[in-house]
C-alpha cells in the first residue's frame, strides 16, 4: 500500500468535510445577515459585528472563528479584528445581483436530509419527488437563479435572438415551462411588457410563489398555471418557450419536447438552460462538476426516478442534450456563444 496515497487521501477528506461545515456556516451567515452586516465596514471587532448584526454574541463569535479558519474573513490576531474583504463580498452580500452565491449555501442542508431515503432508493428503487424537499430547497434554487434573471435575461441572453426579442417587442407569446417560482417570467414580462407570459409548473406551492412574486414585483398580467403542458393549448403557439435548469429532472423529457414543439408558432424558438458539464467525463474532474453531480445525485435524478422516469441526472453534456432535441423531432439545435461558468444555452427550431 502507497502510504503518501493514503495520507493524500486522508487530507482530502478533511478538506471535503471541512467544506461541507464551511457551507453550512456561510449558509448561515447569508440567511442571517452577518455578511451584510460585515460588508463595506472595514476592520471589526467581535463587539462591533454583534452589534451590526443583532445576533446572539456567543453564536457570532463561533461564526467568526469558522469563517476565519475557512478563508472566508480576514483576522488580524494582534487586533482582535475581523474583516470581510471586498472581493469576497461582491460574491456573498450582493443579494439580488447576476454574481451573488449566497444561494448555492442553501442547497446541501435540504438535499442531505434526504441521505436516509436515497440510501433507500439506491437499495430499493424509487427516488424522492420534488414536492418531498423541504421548501428551503426551492428557495435555495430561487436565490441562485433570481439575479442572473433579472439582470441577464431579457438584455443578455435572449440578445443572442435578435428575431425572438423583435417579436416580444411587438408583443409575442411566452412560455416558461418549470417556471419555479417565477422570476424568469417576471423578468421577461419587465423586458417586453407588450408581451404575454405564461408560466406553467406541475408544483403547486412553486406556483403560489410565482403568483405572490408577480404581484409583488407589480407584474400581476403573467398568468401561473398549476399543471403540466397537457393543460396549455396548443394554440395559439407561442414566439418564445424557455426551459431553464430543468430539463434533465423530467421523468420523460423527449415526450415534454415534443409537447413543447406543437406549442411553438411559426419560426418560434425553443431555449434552453442546462448545466454546463463535458460530455466526457474526465473533463468534469473539477469542483464545479463535483457540485453538479451532487446536485444531480440528491435532487434532479431522484426526482425523475421518484417518477419511474429517466433519471437523466443534471450532467448530461452536450450530447446528450442535443440528442434529446432531436428524438423529439426539433430540425434546427444551436448552443450559443453566452459566457458563463456554469450553464450552457441553446436554441431549438422545429
Amino acid at each position: 500500500m502507497d502510504k503518501h496515497k493514503m495520507v493524500a487521501m486522508a487530507e482530502r477528506i478533511y478538506r471535503d468535510v471541512s467544506g461541507a461545515m464551511a457551507t453550512g456556516l456561510a449558509h448561515l451567515g447569508a440567511e442571517s445577515g452577518l455578511f451584510t452586516a460585515m460588508s463595506g465596514r472595514g476592520t471589526m471587532s467581535l463587539a462591533m459585528v454583534i452589534e451590526a448584526s443583532g445576533l446572539q454574541p456567543r453564536y457570532v463569535e463561533e461564526w467568526l472563528y469558522g469563517m476565519v479558519c475557512a478563508g472566508y474573513l480576514d483576522y488580524d490576531p494582534e487586533a482582535g479584528t475581523y474583516a470581510l474583504p471586498e472581493e469576497h463580498a461582491y460574491l456573498l452580500s450582493s443579494v439580488g445581483t447576476d454574481h451573488y452565491m449566497g444561494g448555492m449555501f442553501g442547497m446541501p442542508p435540504p438535499l442531505l436530509a434526504q441521505a436516509p431515503r436515497l440510501l433507500q432508493a439506491m437499495r430499493d428503487g424509487g427516488g424522492v419527488p420534488f414536492g418531498d424537499f423541504a421548501p428551503a430547497c426551492r428557495h435555495a434554487i430561487d436565490v441562485m437563479n433570481r439575479g442572473n434573471y433579472d439582470n441577464r435575461l431579457a438584455d443578455y441572453w435572449l440578445a443572442q435572438l435578435p428575431e425572438v426579442v423583435a417579436r416580444l417587442q411587438a408583443g409575442g407569446r411566452v412560455l416558461d415551462v418549470g417556471c419555479g417560482h417565477g422570476h424568469a417570467a417576471i423578468a421577461l414580462a419587465k423586458g417586453f411588457p407588450a408581451s404575454e407570459i405564461v408560466g406553467v409548473d406541475p408544483d403547486a406551492a412553486s406556483i403560489a410563489e410565482a403568483r405572490a412574486a408577480a404581484a409583488a414585483a407589480g407584474t400581476p398580467g403573467i398568468r401561473f398555471v398549476h399543471a403540466t403542458l397537457d393543460g396549455i393549448p396548443e394554440q395559439p403557439g407561442y414566439d418564445l418557450i424557455t426551459i431553464f435548469d430543468s430539463l434533465h429532472d423530467l421523468p420523460d423529457p423527449v415526450a415534454v419536447l415534443q409537447q413543447v414543439r406543437a406549442r411553438l408558432a411559426p419560426d418560434g424558438v425553443l431555449f434552453v438552460i442546462e448545466l454546463k458539464v463535458a460530455d466526457r467525463l474526465e473533463e468534469n474532474r473539477t469542483p464545479i462538476g463535483t457540485m453538479f453531480y451532487g446536485f444531480s445525485m440528491f435532487h434532479c435524478m431522484t426526482q425523475s426516478l421518484a417518477h419511474d422516469g429517466a433519471g437523466l441526472g443534471a450532467c448530461m453534456g452536450p450530447a446528450k442534450t442535443t440528442a434529446l432535441f432531436t428524438a423529439a423531432g426539433f430540425a434546427r439545435v444551436e448552443q450559443l456563444s453566452i459566457k458563463s461558468p456554469t450553464n450552457l444555452f441553446y436554441a431549438v427550431r422545429a
